[in-house]
This record gives structure tokens, sequence and C-alpha cells, in this order.
């Protein structure tokens, strides 16, 4: 997620000198050497985004604030691969599951140098046994896309980069505690600095889906981190720039071939990059817990769905069709909206407000009354009545409501009220994302970032 921002911020008003000099700060990997059998180019740029979990470069008190204690497993933590198109002008971001089934080709054991023949593993788990080079081979094995160009980072140039831009938007509609990453975050919107950021992007154990929806979570920040990286003034600013890109290059590992023209080129192709020129999605998975002997549990892809992804990509097609610029980026929720029942009153003077509300909340998907009332009292804050028991339906409704507040009502049951304030703001489109489910939809980076006071 660092090096795609890092190529984001490769933007024109850069020197060559100055980029030169930041390239000359990037630690070098050959990860394509003596490769054969490659899949056939196709148009665009892949660039292969490994994160990893080394953690030499972590202080102790890193260790014990941010829960990266234990040793590191030397494997991928995040794997991603980054399309820029041939015309520069949108960037596709897959994430592979770490937990994908693979087999891994023939190659040379890298402690004894005998030759091992082809076996399955879990994705993650090639890096282990053959370095960036095996990863690379794998993922175009199992993918039949080539890739142009391999990136690598780890926590430390990942907390750096974050900090250097001064923390990252995110905001949730629910409450996200994770004790073993130790995030703990309220619903609502908030700026995380680079550590915080770390527990955000690697916890697993916030619902049911695990990795998935640890991946939905990454793509989400990396949305936030582009819109963070396009509007924050760096990209106008050549020293601010530099000071960035030279913080964060120093922990970076990329081929030997992504050097200073590379980088000038996609700087000035991108110059006008923002969250809707990206897309992301996961590869499709056709089978959980798919139980392999001497690997165990792992993921195994839709051989139909993940083939037509990656054609995509070799053929240099977008993977959602245009959006009109207009249009309000839905909201992603935990809870379906046809599963909560809502009924609307009206706490103002304006007359119909509460059938416009039931009737656009409705329009969104929610099991409106279809029945408005008149509020007993008249109210400024747009406020949600909720049961308790009901916890997550209020915080997906909430999300519809930007501005609205919440107020539990122990025994009020399973309808939600809405009472409609002078300070309503609108109801906001919202899509429900099932945790415990394998689908992978494409969305937008637009459609993923903070709007406003969400």
């Amino acid at each position: 997620m660092t090096t795609l921002s890092v190529v984001v911020l490769a933007s024109a008003g850069i020197g060559h000198a100055v980029v030169t000099s930041l390239d000359a700060g990037i630690a070098r990997v050959d990860a394509f050497k003596d490769m054969k059998n490659r899949p056939q180019a196709g148009h665009g740029m892949n660039i292969l985004l490994v994160g990893t979990d080394g953690r030499d470069k972590i202080t102790e008190r890193q260790r014990r604030v941010f829960h990266l204690g234990g040793q590191p497993c030397h494997c991928t933590d995040t794997m991603m691969i980054v399309h820029i198109s041939a015309d520069r002008e949108r960037a596709t971001v897959v994430s592979l599951p770490r937990d994908s089934y693979a087999e891994v080709p023939a190659h040379p054991d890298r402690s004894t140098g005998r030759q091992l023949g082809p076996h399955p593993l879990k994705l993650n788990a090639a890096y282990a046994e053959g370095g960036p080079q095996l990863t690379v081979r794998t993922v175009e094995d199992m993918t039949r896309v080539k890739i142009d160009h391999y990136l690598e980072v780890d926590f430390t140039s990942f907390m750096k980069t974050v900090d250097v831009l001064g923390g990252v938007r995110i905001c949730t509609a629910t409450p996200l505690k994770d004790t073993y990453s130790g995030l703990d975050l309220a619903p609502g919107t908030h700026t995380l600095l680079g550590g915080q950021a770390l527990q955000y992007v690697r916890s697993r154990h916030l619902d049911g889906a695990s990795d998935l929806g640890r991946m939905k979570r990454q793509q989400r920040f990396l949305a936030a981190l582009i819109e963070k990286a396009t509007s924050s003034g760096v990209l106008l600013n050549p020293m601010r720039f530099r000071d960035v890109t030279r913080a964060v290059l120093g922990s970076v590992r990329a081929d030997k071939g992504f050097g200073t023209d590379e980088l000038l080129d996609l700087g000035r192709a991108m110059r006008n990059f923002s969250p809707s020129s990206s897309e992301f999605t996961t590869v499709p998975i056709g089978q959980m817990n798919y139980q392999v002997k001497g690997v165990g549990e792992t993921l195994k892809w839709d051989p139909a769905r993940s083939s037509r992804l990656f054609a995509a990509l070799r053929d240099d097609k977008p993977l959602t069709a245009a959006h009109h610029a207009a249009a309000p980026a839905a909201a992603p929720v935990e809870v379906d909206p046809r599963q909560i029942r809502v009924q609307v009153a009206n706490g103002t003077t304006t007359s119909g407000l509460a059938k416009r509300i039931d009737t656009e909340l409705a329009a969104t998907g929610f099991a409106t009354t279809h029945q408005p009332v008149t509020a007993s009292t008249r109210s400024a804050a747009t406020l949600i009545t909720y049961d308790p028991r009901w916890d997550r339906s209020a915080h997906a409704l909430a999300a519809a409501l930007p501005g609205s507040e919440l107020r539990a009502a122990p025994g009020q049951g399973p309808v939600l009220t809405v009472t409609a304030g002078s300070g309503f703001r609108g109801v906001r489109p919202v899509r429900f994302e099932d945790p415990g489910r394998p689908d992978q939809t494409v969305v937008r980076g637009n459609e993923v970032v903070c709007s406003g006071d969400a």
C-alpha cells in the first residue's frame, strides 16, 4: 500500500535530479532473474505490491503499544496486483488472499540449493520458500498476468508513510475492536497515524470474514491514503514531496528496473489522479476452507470468475462501468438494510419531511413502515432511537443519515425510530457488505472514502 502512494506522489512538478536522488535510496532486489516461460505482456503496467511482516526496525515501544510482538514469519502479510492503465488514467487494485491455495513451480531450495518439484502451499508461503522471485513466478502462473515491477514494504515503511502525510482519515459505522491487533475504534470518523493505521489494516478478528474482511479494510485504507496524498498539497510542493518520499523509500525494496524514468513517467501521467480513478476488488473465491494435506485450510479461487478478472487486467479494461461524477457514493454497511425496520417521525415544522425521508430510506433498501408520523416534540438533531439488542442495525441506519445521533432505548424492540430534526442533511445510499460471504465486489475509491461527517 505504501509503494502505490509513492507512485501516485511521483508528480510532474518534481525535477529529474530530485527523483534521481530518491531512486538512489531504494533498496534493490532481483525479482525476475533467469525467469522463463512468462506470460505474454498485456497493455498497461502491472506491479506486484507485497507487504511483509518484517519487524527488524520496530522499536520496543511500538511492539508493546501496537501489539507487534512475536517472531516474524518471513512471509507476505499482504499481496496485491496494482494495474496502471496504458493511458495512465486509472488504477485497478486486486487483492490476493494470503491463504489462497497455490502450487509453486519447481525451484531450488534457498538453504541447500537442491531442486524442489512443484508442490501446494498457501500463497503467502511462497515468499518464505523462494523470496520475491518465487513469489512473482507463482503469481504469474496462477493469474497468467505478466508482472512488470515488484515493490515490497514492511511495517516500518508503512507507518512512516502514514505519519509523514499527517495521518489518514477512516470512518466506520460500527465499532472496530480486535484484541489481537489492539485496534479499538468507536463508530465515527478517525484520523489514524502510523501505528494505529497498521492495526487497522492488520486486524483479522473483527468479524467472521478473517482475511477477506481485512482485505476490504486495506482497500478502503488505500483509497483514503490516495485521497490524502492527492488533496494535501504534496503533489504541488516539490520540497514536501521530496521529504515525504525520501522518508518512505528508505525502507522500500523494488526490482532493478523500477527507477527514475518510471517514477517520472508515472508522475507526469497521474497528475490528476484521485480516489475516483481507482478501483478495488479481491480475487473471486470459489471454495472456502479448502483442505490440503500438509498445508491446512486454504481459499480456492473460482476458476471462471478469476479468469475473467485477470483477462480484464491483461486487456487493460476497467472492472467497473463509468460512474456519473454527481452520483453519491454508497456507504458500506454490515447489516442488510432489508432486515432493518424503520419508523420515521417528523420533529420539525417542515411539512412532508418524514414522508420524504421514509421514501428515500426505502429506496436505499431499508424496511420502512411507509407510515410516517409527527413527533411529539421538536428536535434540532436527527435522532435514531434503538434497542441496544439491534446495535449493529442502528449503526447501519446511521450511515445512511449523516450527522444523526444515536439514542439507546432498552426494550424498544426491533423497530428503529428516526426523528427528523431541523439539521437533517439528507439520506445517503448504503451498500450491504456481508463479512461472512466470499463475494468480491468491485468498488471505486471514492465510494469507500469518508464523505463529509459520515
